[in-house]
């Protein structure tokens, strides 16, 4: 079967190295750089698929491991793919299940694949290249992530050099496999934080015919400085033609740093999970909403936003629902907090097609860090 292209189109490449483009699947068009907020289970929790929608989200992400837990798999199957189970009809990208799999405990690893214990049950089972591509293809997604080795930081040069070797070697396995007309797949580069280990990852999963490329292993704890540094030196050296995508990451600030390197999409539970925790993002900063300075504040969480949340309720209303425990108060903060990221990758966009991304990213990262409530 003749496999299609993902026709990534680039509109603008800013002076900085900023790219504003686009692609399309089966589920619609994705304008990029885009943010994709993450529904590990098949839900992004506390809220409705209509919620999200309503934050301009265009992509969001599962994940193949915990999507074939128990009756998961059976579950999405009965219910005609992933897109009808999530009741979401835009695209869909779902990780291989990699990063969960290697952070299990008792996991064996072999040039085959890794062996490891279900958290449900039990069972010891084996995850390939393959089954990770054949469990993708019977969820249906859009984007279908290629089965890696990402190792923790720090990590010796010696077990790096192996992950880069099975990572390539699975990489080729993944693109052997069939999947369904609509997927597009997508490989990943390793090579924790040594230069020439990135360099050769990026080299060799490059002359693989992905659809995309993905920068794996920088959310394991390098911090802000180490992701700029391999951030910037991998991007360039992925195909300019295929998307971009860096795997895990993350804050605003890591966001915009990544924009700047030339990437063109992200995801993270950050925005999902510091909302269910009480801590809201605004243009001026991290709002920690339990903080007894809410106690009597009238202002919404962000006055220049627009979603359903800072038009309806005071940062005082929401302080009162998470201290009663309220489940509404998680819905209303993710539904800022998705929100206020896609509001944050509109506005990176349109600055890219302006020429004037540096400026944005001087005056944006200016206001939030350096006058925001920490």
């Amino acid at each position: 079967m003749a496999r299609k292209d993902i026709q990534f189109k680039l509109h603008a490449v800013d002076r900085s190295g900023a790219r504003r483009g686009e692609f399309t699947t089966a589920h619609g068009t994705v304008q990029t750089p885009t943010f994709m907020p993450v529904g590990t289970a098949g839900f992004i929790r506390s809220t409705t698929p209509r919620d999200i929608a309503e934050t301009g989200a265009q992509v969001i992400l599962a994940n193949t491991y915990h999507m074939s837990l128990g009756d998961r798999l059976q579950t999405v199957t009965r219910a005609g793919g992933l897109h009808n189970f999530m009741g979401w009809q835009q695209t869909i990208l779902t990780d291989s299940g990699g990063f969960q799999v290697f952070s299990l405990p008792d996991t064996k690893i072999t040039s085959e694949g890794v062996e490891f214990s279900y958290d449900e049950g039990g069972e010891r089972v084996q995850l390939t290249p393959e089954k990770s591509m054949l469990i993708q293809r019977e969820l249906g997604s859009d984007i279908v992530m290629a089965f890696d080795e990402c190792v923790g930081y720090p990590a010796e040069e010696t077990e790096v050099r192996h992950s880069v070797k099975r990572t390539t070697e699975w990489g080729q396995r993944c693109r052997e496999v069939e999947l369904d007309e609509h997927q597009f797949l997508f490989g990943i580069v390793q090579g924790g934080t040594y230069p020439g280990l990135r360099r050769q990852s990026a080299q060799e999963i490059s002359r693989i015919d992905f659809d995309g490329f993905a920068i794996g292993g920088v959310s394991v704890g390098e911090g802000h400085q180490l992701l700029r540094e391999i951030t910037g030196l991998t991007a360039p050296l992925l195909p300019p033609t295929k998307p971009r995508y860096l795997m895990g990451v993350g804050l605003p600030e890591d966001v915009i740093t990544a924009v700047h390197r030339g990437v063109d999409m992200m995801d993270c539970v950050i925005p999902t999970r510091y909302a269910r925790q009480g801590t809201l993002f605004s243009r001026t900063g991290k709002l920690r909403i339990m903080d007894k300075t809410f106690r009597k504040d009238k202002y919404p969480v962000d006055t220049k936003c627009g979603c359903y949340t800072c038009q309806t309720y005071s940062r005082m209303v929401l302080r009162y629902l998470f201290f009663t425990k309220d489940p509404l108060a998680e819905t209303l903060a993710t539904i800022h907090n998705v929100t206020f990221y896609q509001d944050l990758m509109r506005d990176i966009r349109q600055a890219i097609e302006n020429n004037d991304f540096e400026n944005f990213q001087s005056r944006w990262l200016n206001t939030y860090l350096k006058k925001g409530r920490k």
